[in-house]
C-alpha cells in the first residue's frame, strides 16, 4: 500500500466517524467535544506514526514565532473555542475578549499576505509567549510546525523567506480538517473555513449561533475564507467518497 493509499484509507475512516457523531448526537450538547476530542485525537496518533522517523519539531512552550499568520478554522472549532471562553473565568474572559475585538479591527479585511507583513500577534498569546487556549487550538495552530526555531526567527526579522515546516504536521491537518468538512457537507452543516478573530466574535455576539449553526445556517458567513472554492473542495471531496476510487502512484 502506497502512502497515498494509506491517507486515503485514514480520510475516509475519520469521515465515516466524523458523520457517525454528527448523526448520533446532533441534539446533545456534547457533540462539539466529541466531534473535535475526536479529531485532535486522531490527529496526534496519526501524526505521531508519521513523525517517528523525522526530524522533530523545534516548537515548545512559550515560542509564538509564528502567531502571527491568519488562522482558519471549521465552524465545530469556532464554537468549542467560544464556549471555552464563556467557561472561562469571567475577569480572563473579558480580557481575552478585549484583546480579540482589538485585534479584529486591525485584521478583518486582511488576506493571508497582509496578515503576515501586519506581524500582528494572536490575542491568544500571553506575555510569556503562551496561548491562552492551548487545550482548544484549532486543527490550523495544531498543524503548523517548524523544524527550526532559528529559521523561524529569521524568517520574522524578513533575513529568510523559507522556514522547514514540517510537512507531516500539514498532511495530517488536511486529512483530519477536510474528512471533517466532508461529514459536515454530507450533515447539512455550513463546512467553510473561517478566518478565526471574526468568526469568534460572530459567535460570542450571538449564544444562539451554536443552535443556528446546528439547524443549517452559516452563521459566520461573514468571516468565511475561500482560498479554494467550495465548488472545487466539494468536487474533491466526492470523489474521494467514491468507491474504487485510488490515488495513482506519482
Amino acid at each position: 500500500m502506497t502512502a497515498d493509499d494509506d491517507n486515503l484509507r485514514f480520510f475516509r475512516a475519520r469521515h465515516a466517524t466524523f458523520s457517525q457523531i454528527l448523526a448520533s448526537q446532533r441534539d446533545d450538547d456534547a457533540l462539539l467535544a466529541q466531534l473535535l476530542g475526536d479529531a485532535f485525537d486522531n490527529f496526534e496518533q496519526a501524526l505521531q506514526a508519521r513523525m517517528d522517523a523525522g526530524a522533530p519539531v523545534a516548537c515548545d512552550r512559550g515560542c509564538a514565532t509564528c502567531c502571527t499568520v491568519r488562522v482558519t478554522a471549521t465552524a465545530p472549532e469556532v464554537l468549542h473555542i467560544a464556549r471555552h471562553l464563556r467557561e472561562a473565568d469571567p475577569a480572563v474572559c473579558a480580557r481575552l475578549v478585549r484583546r480579540l475585538a482589538a485585534a479584529d479591527d486591525d485584521t478583518r479585511d486582511a488576506d493571508a499576505d497582509d496578515r503576515v507583513a501586519l506581524r500582528a500577534t494572536c490575542p491568544f498569546i500571553d506575555d510569556d509567549g503562551a496561548c491562552a487556549i492551548y487545550a482548544v487550538r484549532p486543527l490550523a495552530c495544531r498543524g503548523h510546525a517548524s523544524h527550526d526555531r532559528t529559521a523561524c526567527d529569521r524568517a520574522a526579522c524578513g533575513e529568510i523567506d523559507d522556514i522547514p515546516y514540517s510537512v507531516a504536521h500539514r498532511m495530517v491537518r488536511s486529512l483530519v480538517q477536510n474528512a471533517l468538512q466532508s461529514a459536515l457537507r454530507d450533515a447539512g452543516c455550513s463546512w467553510a473555513s473561517y478566518e478565526l478573530n471574526h468568526a469568534l466574535m460572530l459567535a460570542l455576539a450571538a449564544p444562539e449561533s451554536e443552535a443556528d449553526w446546528l439547524a443549517g445556517d452559516d452563521v459566520f458567513a461573514d468571516s468565511q475564507v475561500n482560498d479554494v472554492s467550495p465548488a472545487e473542495m466539494a468536487r474533491t471531496f466526492d470523489w474521494l467518497k467514491a468507491p474504487g476510487v485510488r490515488i495513482p502512484a506519482g
